[in-house]
């Protein structure tokens, strides 16, 4: 198969590692840091993680490595949605695995954690590795959703485990898949199973970070990818002059995506749904808060702009949340049959008015017919309303055109509005990664074989001081527990690693706070351009604007 040639050069690349863990296995040892507690609700995890709560968190350091000499068999599987890097990861693991005696072992279990329970996987050998260095996508081993919950799934992993010698697993994935591991290391402490089990944070979503997790790996990508899409949009509304883009990008827990892309592209309107929450701002609100724009650059003869809105946008608006709610309960059980057996919209629209409240059908009420209709779509498992299915990005522009309706017959508005739009998701979970995310990936991994050399279970693989050259980053590792609090799941209290919501106080939101009015009114559009691999490290080899916000670099 022939080969692009940046497919070429970026096989020939050599991730750069923290400086600690450029001095050789055998030169690095451990600095114990703190005990530490969970974010939250510190007697119930502690209850439930008696054997991995408490932990110190650890950093590594030059100095003789005083861990067991002995054959590593490692097991590895990606889980959740793709993320750029993670083959990365898996290389880092597998070149510290063979750099410390070549026989230890990598087994890749296929499909995510299916492939662990059903025993499915596959040996990795130089050969393989090789073909995925530096390259975007979880083809490699594939991923999965499988979620590791149940003593029963545990008591399967614990008999594979055993059945191939294996003595850590290493789990590559999100927050949900971070708290599976984390359950599961305790399973495996309480019943002497001998197996390890340490995570690597992974998301493009940008939510699984506190103050030990800079940054989740891919987010950097994802971001860059997106932001050179939004920059080309930008680019060609203002040369066309005659068409506002809405723009919707990934993130449905949480607004870091939209933030970082708006940081990066500087667009007319960017939504933050933390914000749209935290003032409790309503349908007609935010379409009154666009308009207000659109008006704005159309006295100015622009009848153009850039909107960039973030996927899960409606749920974090208060009265759609609660619509939703209603009519989850509308269509629970076999009422979901009762609905779909009306045989036209209208004689389904009678149902709908009939059985919500007056306030929910008055918004249910404003929404185009699409956005009607598409709330009820196929339901997900637990019988909800799959927003994510919902097109934000067409309802808004629909309810801006509604509101800029009005005020044209009013002689408040005399310019013009022509929408077009877009989803930016799937292009960018498996780019080619940035040379960040390939140095902080393989950092990752490597970190993550030198924590299952020294014996640790339950820890999260840390790299941190990322907004510094790789050379000053520092490697290490913190108990999954620190970041768990006790939520609501299903009708059961759960323990999870909690989600880092965009932090409206923070110094990234306070600085799109501070600009977006000018942004608003103004053509002040940024193009970000294509990622770039080579040249200078200031263009390179930096990170994402929110972490140089976030550490006063920017």
């Amino acid at each position: 198969m022939k080969l692009s040639p940046l497919q070429t050069a970026r096989y020939q690349y050599n991730p750069k590692l923290p400086g600690m863990l450029r001095n050789g296995i055998s030169e690095i040892c451990v600095k114990n840091g703190a005990p530490t507690e969970s974010v939250a609700d510190q007697e119930k995890i502690q209850a439930l993680f008696p054997n991995t709560y408490g932990k110190n968190e650890i950093t590594f350091q030059k100095g003789t490595n005083t861990a067991e000499a002995k054959k590593q068999v490692v097991g590895v599987i990606l889980s959740g949605g793709q993320a750029p890097g993670g083959h990365n990861v898996i290389c880092g693991l597998y070149d510290a695995l063979k750099a410390t005696d070549k026989d230890n072992v990598l087994y890749g279990f296929k499909g995510g954690p299916s492939g662990l329970l059903e025993d499915d996987y596959i040996i990795f050998d130089d050969e393989y590795i090789n073909a995925f260095r530096n390259t975007g996508g979880f083809d490699i081993i594939g991923s999965g959703r499988t979620k590791l919950e149940t003593e029963e799934q545990f008591a399967v992993v614990a008999e594979v485990c055993k059945k191939h010698g294996i003595n850590a697993i290493v789990i590559i994935g999100g927050d949900d898949s971070n708290t599976n591991a984390a359950v599961l290391a305790e399973y495996f402490a309480a019943n002497n199973a001998g197996v390890q089990v340490i995570g690597c944070p992974k998301t493009i979503d940008g939510d699984l970070k506190n103050e030990d997790i800079e940054c989740s790996f891919g987010f950097d990508t994802a971001t860059k990818t997106y932001s050179e899409i939004i920059g080309n949009i930008e680019r060609d509304a203002n040369s066309a002059k005659k068409y506002w883009h809405f723009v919707k990008v990934m993130g449905r827990s949480a607004s870091h995506v939209a933030l970082e892309c708006a940081l990066q592209t500087r667009p007319n309107i960017c939504l933050v749904g933390e914000e749209v929450a935290a003032k409790k701002m309503s349908m007609a609100e935010i379409a009154d808060y666009i308009a207000d724009s659109v008006a704005t650059r159309a006295a100015k003869g622009w009848n153009f702009g850039v909107a960039i809105i973030p996927e899960g946008i409606v749920e974090f608006v208060p009265e759609f949340s609660v619509l939703i709610a209603e009519i989850n309960e509308l269509l629970a059980g076999e009422k979901t049959e009762v609905f779909n057996a009306l045989p036209t919209w209208a004689d389904k629209y009678a149902f709908i008015e009939n059985g919500l409240t007056k306030e929910s059908m008055a918004v249910f009420a404003i929404l185009p017919q699409s956005i009607q209709q598409q709330l009820f779509l196929e339901r997900d498992p637990h019988g909800n309303v799959q927003v994510s299915l919902i097109e934000s990005e067409k309802l808004f522009s629909a309810l801006v055109a509604e509101n800029l309706k009005a005020r044209k017959a009013a002689g408040k508005f005399n310019g013009k509005f022509s929408a077009l739009h877009h989803f930016l998701g799937y292009e960018g979970r498996c780019a080619f990664p940035s040379n960040f995310d390939a140095d902080y990936c393989y950092s990752l991994g490597y970190n993550a074989f030198m924590l299952i050399q020294y014996g640790y279970t339950g820890y999260l693989s840390k790299v941190s001081n990322l907004s510094k050259p790789a050379e000053e980053w520092v490697a290490g590792g913190m108990p999954m527990t620190k970041m768990m609090n006790i939520e609501r799941r299903h009708g059961k209290d759960k323990p999870v690693i909690r989600k880092a919501l965009v932090e409206l106080d923070g110094a990234p939101f306070k600085f799109f706070a501070a600009n977006r009015a000018e942004w608003a009114e103004n053509t002040c559009f940024v193009y970000p351009g294509a990622i770039q691999y080579f040249g200078p490290s200031e263009v390179c080899d930096a990170t994402t604007v929110t972490l140089a916000l976030e550490k006063g670099e920017y």
